[in-house]
Order: structure tokens, then C-alpha cells, then sequence
């Protein structure tokens, strides 16, 4: 049985990590070199680091970062924010990242996913997916979370996935920073109708709520950012719990 993975977040805002509430209202959570570090030192299996301005900014992720991340872990990091072509890919690989997440870029053209994992593989290729529940759908939202489009969330996913992504990100904007638990249903949903690892995000404040997103939600990864950052929910105690609760996890 694969191990179930425990993923912290680092949303990037102007070189600091920052954290917020369904996309907004954002307050610093500290440096994300030294947040990398410690995560990495307690047992995170993966990091994620999203440049949240990128997109709206229109540049890139920052290489420098990246480079000074690659130097202080050990272990899998992928980072996401305003990628859009091969070339910056190839730098950030070659800075050291593991995986790179494209989101809005994607949705504007998604011959780009085809592009990346025939050039890369399919392995280092994340397609992040913010989608918020709308009248009862699901819809994909883009940078940011601040642009809203009719695209629906579960057709959207079976395209990346026939394009090459090796793993879709979900986060549920209705559910981002609420602390109230994953949004299981739609998890669950992804996961029958995909084969490709999804990455559950938005809505962990407490251990039973990745206990039900793995169980219930059927979810490869659980993503999280304040309950790691502000020292809520410790990797170690979550672990252990997620052990007794027989799940699989890399102790």
C-alpha cells in the first residue's frame, strides 16, 4: 500500500510565507527558507511553495528562493506561481525544485500540460486546480482564486490528466482557511473518476480532518498551511495519530 503523504504549504508574498482565509485577509507566517528547514526536520514528506502574486503580477517565481530551499532539504519540493513555458520550468528544475505546479497557465492553454510532460515527465508535472462550489457546481477559478470561469471542476481534471499531469493539487476555496475539514465529497469524486494521485488542500484545522480526508476523501496527500505554520497540529502528533488510526504513513 503507498504511504499517504503530509504536505505543508508555503503561499510566497513578497520573499515571506503569509497565510489567509479563503484566498484573503493574508498575515505573515515567517521566512520560508527557515519554515522549509524545519519541516523537512520533522517529518514533512513534501513541501509545496506557491508564489500567490506571481500570476497577478505577471512574472515568475523567484529562482533565488528556490536555489536557497534545494540547499536546506532533503526533501521533495514542488513550487508553483506565474510558470507558463518550458524555459522558466527548466530553470527551476535546474535550481533544484523536484516538481512545478501550474494552475492559471494551464487553464489559458492547456497544450502546455502536453508540452511540459513530454519535455519533463508526467512525475514533475502538478496541476494545481482552485475551485470554488457554485450553485451546487463545482468551478475552476484562476489566479488566485480571483478570476471565476464556467469551467467545471471534474471535466477539467480528466483533460489534465489525458494531457500528462502526474498529479492534481484541489483546493477547495469554499473550504481554504476555514478550518471546518477537506471537501470530502468532491475528493472522493476526483479520486474514482482519475488515476492519477490528488493532493487534498483547504479546510485542515484538526487531526480527525485529515483522518477524513484520506479515509473518506480517498486522498493521496493532504496539503495544509496555518495548523503547520502557527504550531496547531505538530507532523509528529499527526503521524502517530494517523498510524493508530491505520492509515500509512512514513513515520
Amino acid at each position: 500500500m503507498l504511504t499517504k503523504r503530509i504536505i505543508p504549504c508555503l503561499d510566497i508574498k513578497d520573499g515571506r510565507t503569509v497565510k489567509g482565509v479563503n484566498f484573503v485577509d493574508l498575515r505573515d507566517a515567517g521566512d520560508p527558507v527557515e519554515l522549509a528547514k524545519q519541516y523537512a526536520d520533522v517529518g514533512a514528506d513534501e513541501l509545496v511553495f506557491l508564489d500567490i502574486s506571481a500570476t497577478l503580477e505577471g512574472r515568475g517565481t523567484t529562482l533565488e528562493m528556490v536555489m536557497h530551499v534545494a540547499e536546506q532539504v532533503n526533501i521533495p519540493f514542488t513550487v508553483g506561481g506565474g510558470i507558463s513555458s518550458i524555459a522558466h520550468v527548466d530553470a527551476l528544475l535546474q535550481c533544484g525544485a523536484d516538481k512545478i505546479s501550474i494552475n492559471s497557465s494551464a487553464v489559458k492553454r492547456p497544450e502546455l500540460i502536453n508540452e511540459l510532460s513530454n519535455k519533463f515527465g508526467s512525475q514533475c508535472i502538478v496541476v494545481a486546480i482552485d475551485a470554488k462550489q457554485v450553485d451546487g457546481e463545482w468551478k475552476v477559478h484562476l489566479a488566485g482564486g480571483s478570476i471565476p470561469t464556467d469551467i467545471d471542476l471534474f471535466e477539467w481534471a480528466k483533460d489534465v490528466e489525458q494531457r500528462g499531469a502526474g498529479e492534481i493539487l484541489f483546493t477547495s476555496m469554499n473550504h481554504d482557511g476555514t478550518k471546518n475539514g477537506f471537501a470530502n465529497k468532491a475528493l472522493a469524486k476526483l479520486s474514482e473518476e482519475l488515476n492519477i494521485p490528488i493532493i487534498a488542500s483547504g479546510g485542515a484545522g484538526n487531526v480527525q480532518h485529515f483522518i477524513d480526508t484520506f479515509k473518506d476523501g480517498k486522498a493521496d496527500a493532504a496539503l495544509a498551511a496555518s495548523v503547520f505554520h502557527f504550531g496547531e497540529i505538530p507532523i509528529p502528533d499527526l503521524k502517530k495519530e494517523l498510524k493508530a488510526s491505520n492509515i500509512e504513513v512514513r513515520l
